[in-house]
């Protein structure tokens, strides 16, 4: 396992100069390589985010520091202020930033005035908001960068840029008030005596937009099944099955079907906020190969049984705890249930990322794809390998493609040193408190007290894990272990899906699997709310599952007890 005197000694990619490359504003602590004065502080690396190019650190800025850091004052939350960003190679760390006693106790007297008008409206203002973000999305998406110069195109990733940053502000904005008011509940409920695993189902059973598009997905996947188009895309590899389907005289109309889909549907990325991962319209072989994954299932999925399922466990859940409670515990909890179904975290925790995760990066991929086209590289994924004051010294003609080469290449190999010794980052850093407190934390990332003795104890020879009850049911089957959505199409349907952590690109796989692990996360980490709404049992949070448990694997998965038992050895 890699240490943090080893990660102390990194200066990062070749080139790299803090002060010419980290130039964005921030609030509280800005994005930088670890220190050593952080070793006192507690850091944990998120699944979900990706992997530090150098083009990726316009994320880090804009969204990590400015948007949580700016959103923490302008709440305000009395928690933190915000997360601290720290790169370690080409991973990704944070920390809550503390905020002093009397900043909190200011800050608690203003977020009473906030936060009820708020949580009131929710509803308008992230139509509003959602609103707001697309139209920026679909200005920039289709806007005709063809036989621009580079110079012009500049001026474009400058818009790109600043609706960047606007759609984090917006992201961070509504996030922390509605986790404030969904903890709010949450603590009610543990008052109450109603067991942590059963609090995030009050919220569940409501069709997000990601959940929108796997629909659609799935009946283009059904519409193609027993047909030409079926054989086409189950003997052609997935690189070439776009053009395949599109040459092809008897899947010309599936190839129409499809192609509007992406018109619709495609805007996205296979990975959220990187730069490296194309949207599904520029490139639709990923999308494609998720299609080719869900015609292996003999049955379509039913979403509709799914969802009035959810629902149903949701409403007889609130019919059972109520009629334990006294009459004013019920007025307590009605009242908290109510605000948190009208400004529902768990709904829109998912909802969103379809819009800013997925989306509000690839303006920015798209102007420097075109500045590396208009600029001759032999390869246009390179550009991701120049910082973006770089990139504006190349499309401004101060520096020119041939002076990068050199750098671009010790760069890629530093990478490539780097994620080969993906397994040995160690998931927390630093020193970790005595207790875990924050249920931010604890509920989003999984990082509970559990977790960290699980972290100290280690892999070797476990053949149970436990972890965090996410979604409930039991279920035993052979362990499939993903570490990333490119390999969604090796799923089979009724295994078990092992990993890091998902995303919504992950989502349809949830049609197919019979249960679910995940390394990290926590009661609203994506994994958990997407088990809940398709009805697979779920445990995150174990810290040690893509370690402990291999492909082939025979696992139960208990999604009530969060408990892991791997049964056969593969």
């Amino acid at each position: 396992m890699i240490t943090f005197a080893e990660i102390l000694k990194d200066k990062g990619y070749p080139g790299f100069d803090p002060v010419k490359h980290i130039d964005a504003p921030w609030v509280s602590d800005r994005l930088s390589l670890f220190k050593p004065e952080d070793e006192a502080r507690f850091w944990f690396k998120g699944f979900q985010w990706p992997r530090a190019y150098p083009l990726n650190f316009v994320w880090l800025e804009d969204g990590f520091a400015w948007g949580t850091q700016s959103a923490a004052h302008n709440m305000p939350l009395p928690p933190s202020d915000g997360l601290a960003p720290r790169v370690a190679g080409i991973f990704v760390y944070g920390s809550d930033i503390p905020v002093t006693p009397w900043i909190a106790e200011s800050r608690g007297g203003r977020v009473g005035s906030v936060l009820p008008p708020f949580l009131q409206n929710f509803p308008a203002i992230w139509d509003e908001r959602r609103a707001e973000i697309v139209k920026g999305l679909r200005h920039l998406e289709t806007y005709d960068l063809a036989g621009k110069s580079p110079a012009e195109i500049w001026r474009f990733m400058v818009d790109a840029r600043a609706f960047h940053v606007r759609a984090w502000e917006i992201h961070f904005d509504l996030m922390y008030p509605l986790t404030a008011n969904y903890l709010g509940f949450y603590g009610l409920c543990k008052e109450l005596g109603i067991a942590s695993a059963d609090i995030p189902k009050f919220l569940q059973g409501y069709e997000t937009q990601p959940m929108k598009s796997d629909r659609v997905m799935w009946q283009l996947a059904n519409s193609a099944r027993g047909t030409p188009v079926h054989r086409i895309i189950a003997d052609t590899a997935r690189a070439d099955l776009y053009q395949t389907l599109k040459k092809t005289p008897a899947a010309s109309q599936w190839a129409a079907a499809f192609d509007a889909f992406l018109q619709q549907y495609g805007w996205r990325s296979n990975s959220v906020v990187d730069v490296s991962s194309p949207a599904w319209i520029e490139d639709p072989s990923s999308c494609l190969g998720i299609i080719k994954s869900l015609l292996q299932s003999n049955d379509p999925y039913a979403f509709e049984n799914s969802l009035k399922a959810a629902v149903a466990e949701r409403e007889n859940l609130i019919e059972r705890s109520r009629a334990k409670m006294t009459t004013k515990e019920r007025e307590a909890f009605d009242q908290a249930l109510a605000s948190c179904q009208h400004a529902n975290f768990a709904w829109w925790n998912d909802d969103h990322n379809w819009y800013v995760d997925m989306r509000c990066t690839l303006p920015i991929r798209k102007a420097a794809q075109a500045i590396a086209k208009a600029v001759d590289f032999s390869d246009p994924a390179d550009v991701n390998f120049l910082f973006y004051s770089e990139l504006r010294d190349l499309a401004n003609g101060k520096r020119s493609r041939r002076s990068f080469e050199p750098l671009i290449a010790d760069r890629k190999a530093y990478f490539n040193q780097w994620n080969a010794r993906l397994e040995e980052m160690p998931i927390v850093l630093g020193t970790p408190p005595e207790t875990i407190a924050d249920p931010v934390v604890i509920e989003i990332f999984g990082i509970t007290n559990e977790f960290l003795e699980r972290m100290k104890t280690g892999a070797g020879g476990v053949k149970q894990l436990s972890g965090i009850p996410a979604s409930s049911g039991v279920a035993r089957g052979t362990a499939r272990v993903l570490r990333s959505p490119d390999q969604l199409h090796l799923l089979r349907q009724g295994e078990v899906l092992v990993c890091v952590g998902t995303t919504p690109t992950w989502t349809p796989a949830f049609t197919k699997i019979s249960a679910c692990v995940c390394d990290g996360g926590g009661t609203l980490t994506h994994a958990s709310v997407v088990s809940r709404e398709y009805r697979v049992p779920c445990v995150v949070g174990t810290g040690l599952a893509t370690q402990t448990i291999k492909d082939g694997d025979e696992v139960t998965v208990d999604g009530d007890k969060g408990l892991v038992t791997v049964h056969r050895a593969a």
